[in-house]
């Protein structure tokens, strides 16, 4: 079977974010007022061939801990779906 994947990388909390601080300073300038707790990351999507969602879920997870996020100061949240055919 083939899995949609979808990784969304974020620094963890309580880790500096100045990717976010700099959008978020830049919203009211933009017109954006009310906007606060910007937090920037990273998103990666890819396919995954796997017997079944349990062993797709499982090689997805540890493609995203050892490549994709640095799990000392980040986090990553993993979506999956099945693709037809």
């Amino acid at each position: 079977m083939r899995f949609q994947a979808r990784v969304e990388v974020q620094l963890r909390p309580g880790i500096a974010d100045p990717e976010g601080a700099t959008i978020e300073r830049a919203l009211p300038a933009l017109g954006f007022d009310g906007v606060v707790h910007v937090r920037a990351g990273r998103s990666f999507s890819f396919e995954v061939d796997a017997p079944d969602e349990g062993a797709a879920r499982i090689k997805a997870t540890e493609l995203a801990d050892r490549l994709l996020a640095n799990p000392v100061i980040e986090e990553s949240r993993l979506e999956l779906a099945p693709l037809g055919g």
